[in-house]
């Protein structure tokens, strides 16, 4: 039995790099949400947090949108002899 092995599309590479994007921003508003702990409110902290999320939600879907070209490419016909 052979490993079945596919060759990956420009939509899997846009999806790889929007989590990529994502969780980069994430991780930079866990560390900010920390270290504004003892300097600012919960509510100013929640605001800023928020808004890194939502840059890094719009960021990551339109890297996916425009990186996925939506275009199916068709396979070269096979070439059969008998």
């Amino acid at each position: 039995m052979s490993p079945v092995f596919f060759a990956p599309t420009g939509e899997t590479f846009a999806a790889i790099a929007a989590v990529g994007f994502f969780a980069v921003l994430a991780l930079a508003a866990y560390i900010a949400f920390k270290a504004l702990k003892k300097t600012m409110k919960m509510a100013m902290r929640m605001i800023v947090v928020a808004i890194i999320l939502v840059i890094a939600v719009i960021g990551s879907v339109s890297l996916w949108w425009f990186s996925s070209d939506g275009v199916q490419r068709q396979k070269p016909p096979t070439n059969t002899r008998r």
